[in-house]
């Protein structure tokens, strides 16, 4: 079996569909999976691994391949079909029966992309840094024998319930009053869970394509591209709702939209929800990654909270939430990660968390981002550059004295009088990503000019 080794990612397994995929590679996947519980003693014998899969229209046949792998290794593959990411890790963490488990999804990518999901039974995933070289080593090298036996039948298992139990044992529905609002499920995985969500509470919604269908035909599932906030931003003011929420193809992440139809700035919403959270665990710790506004912190700490930079990355966050016994952390990607639902991401409770402050404080979304505008944000740049390393030598060179302090927990982040700059570097393109925040809108800019100067240098 030829395998591109390139589909292995920091965090996950994506390639094209038809060309860097196969049921061989998944059967392979499969069989990896429980090698690699074995060798970390991850899997008791009672135990068994959950399947999930999106709305891809590559995904079934993937998942039954990679059902049939870990089957052919002795142990029980449990069927979860149509899952969220969210109700996916759910499945993982939340069950003392269940080792961990592989979700056939390419997330946000376009439709020709496919990939797996891959985690274990605390909710870890299984990433660059946690084991992904080891599966990818299985993978390629131990020529697991595979033959197309067709489709077979495994045990099911319906989540979804014991799922909306929980969050709402965090947020009770008594604590949201009759709202409006409207929902962009970008024809991804939130009508797995959000239907259900809202038969117990108060709320009118309004949704839009919220039909899984893995060839995407309205936009991309990706809400951290504005331009995919379009249509939700206009009904949300055509209906008069209280705000827009929308949702990635696998239902991971959020954009949010005030009432007056503005996209709300992704900090602001971590932010916001980290408030909520320490309304009920007060003076938590709580992270937030390197890219995030100066914002964060400052309102978190003013709360009580004890807050600590973190790297970028979903594995990275996950694990260090566990580490220091945090109770949320803030992903700039829209990422929100709460100990309550086993250090993951929960879409669902996010909403619930917005939807619980908008009733206790009676404002309107857009007021309550108002006195979060402080600072101001450069976002991602990105620049293609082949001597990366070498460019962010320059740039450490050239601020070091200028700089009030420097972390090198995730590339290289410098403070300044002025605000601070944040250097990265991609794990897998030769790009230099820059992100950094001014205490005014003509520093900003004037920044983002030097420092892009010196990296295109």
């Amino acid at each position: 079996m030829q395998i591109a080794k390139n589909i292995f990612k920091a965090y996950d397994i994506r390639g094209l569909a038809d060309t860097e995929l196969s049921s061989e590679l998944a059967y392979s996947l499969g069989r990896a999976f429980v090698v690699f519980l074995r060798n970390h003693d991850l899997l008791k014998l009672s135990q068994a691994v959950v399947v999930g899969r999106d709305m891809r229209d590559t995904s079934p046949a993937l998942q039954q391949a990679l059902m049939r792998g870990v089957k052919d290794e002795n142990v029980e593959v449990i069927d979860i079909g149509l899952v969220s990411t969210p109700l996916f890790n759910f499945a993982c963490a939340n069950y003392p029966e269940h080792a961990g488990g592989v979700m056939v999804t390419a997330s946000h990518n376009p439709a020709q992309y496919n990939g797996f999901k891959i985690t274990l039974g605390d909710g870890l995933p299984v990433g660059e840094a946690s084991g992904m070289s080891e599966v990818k080593e299985l993978v390629i090298n131990s020529n697991f024998d595979y033959h197309d036996s067709g489709e077979k039948v495994f045990p099911k298992k319906d989540v979804l319930a014991d799922y909306v139990k929980k969050i709402f044992s965090i947020v009770p529905p008594n604590s949201i009053r009759p709202m409006k609002l409207v929902i962009d499920a970008g024809n991804g995985m939130a009508k797995v869970t959000f239907p259900e969500v809202f038969k117990n509470l108060p709320v009118t919604v309004e949704y839009l394509y919220l039909e899984p269908n893995g060839n995407f035909p309205n936009h991309e599932a990706n809400p951290l591209k504005v331009e995919t906030l379009v249509d939700l931003q206009k009904k949300v003011v055509a209906t008069g709702a209280d705000f827009g929420f929308a949702l990635d193809g696998d239902a991971d992440r959020i954009g949010l939209v005030d009432e007056k139809g503005k996209v709300a700035d992704a900090s602001f919403v971590g932010a916001l929800v980290g408030l909520e959270v320490l309304r009920t665990h007060s003076r938590a710790k709580m992270l937030y990654d390197v890219r995030s506004s100066m914002i964060v912190p400052e309102v978190w700490k003013a709360s009580g909270a004890s807050v600590e930079m973190c790297k970028v990355g979903h594995a990275n966050i996950k694990k260090a939430l566990k580490e220091i016994g945090g109770a949320y952390a803030s992903e700039l990607s829209l990422h929100l990660y709460y100990h309550d639902m086993s250090d993951v991401e929960s879409t669902d409770l996010s909403l619930l968390y917005i939807l619980q402050m908008l009733s206790r404080e009676n404002k309107s979304l857009s007021q309550l981002v108002a006195p979060l505008k402080k600072y101001f944000h450069s976002g991602e740049i990105n620049f293609s550059i082949e001597n990366k390393t070498e460019t962010v030598s320059r740039i450490e060179k050239k601020y070091k004295d200028e700089a009030e302090s420097i972390s090198r927990l995730d590339g290289l982040w410098m403070k300044f009088a002025w605000g601070w700059a944040s250097v990265r570097l991609s794990n897998t393109e030769p790009v230099v990503r820059l992100n950094l925040e001014a205490t005014s809108e003509k520093i900003m800019r004037e920044k983002i000019k030097e420092f892009s100067d010196i990296i295109r240098e």
